[in-house]
């Protein structure tokens, strides 16, 4: 095989591997059903990086609207899910979603570190591209995993919405 194919077919390998160990780790720490202090504390990071960055006279108001984007849209995620027969409780539902974030969070600080080398809209939305599909592809996994096949396309939907909503809120900062 060419050099290329073998490269690409490693990443695509290493890409599954974590993605594998992702899931497994997100089951066995969303096993309990009350486990929102994770989330909490990952929202609350996204929240308070985002308020950082926006101007003085708005901080309270970014920091509130993050903070009720990712609960609101996690919960009407949640419920959409539930309706379309998912098999999962509403708090593991939100834990998973709100777990999945962090890659965001991880992007929120790099975009932070670039911007003070440089402005770049382009790398910035590259940076925040690379997190989006690393969270929309970490909970598009579990909801294909409590939803029929032949709903899930409907579930997975709002859930490349709300990530995508979050991934904006990053690049525009």
């Amino acid at each position: 095989p060419s050099v290329e194919r073998m490269c690409v077919s490693g990443a695509c390998r290493r890409s599954a591997r974590v993605t594998y160990f992702v899931t497994r780790r997100l089951r066995s720490v969303c096993r309990h059903p009350g486990d929102l202090w994770g989330p909490l504390l990952v929202c609350m990071m996204l929240s308070i990086q985002l308020s950082i960055a926006a101007p003085e006279d708005q901080r309270a108001l970014v920091f509130a609207a993050v903070f009720v984007v990712v609960w609101a849209g996690a919960a009407l995620v949640t419920v959409n899910a539930q309706l379309l027969g998912g098999t999962i409780s509403f708090f593991q539902s939100v834990c998973i979603l709100g777990y999945c974030i962090f890659p965001l969070n991880i992007a929120q600080l790099v975009c932070a570190i670039f911007k003070l080398m440089t402005g770049s809209l382009l790398l910035r939305t590259a940076i925040v591209g690379i997190g989006f599909v690393w969270s929309t592809r970490a909970s598009v996994v579990f909801i294909s995993e409590i939803i029929a096949p032949e709903r899930r396309a409907l579930a997975v939907y709002p859930v490349f919405f709300f990530y995508t909503f979050i991934s904006w809120m990053v690049v525009i900062q």
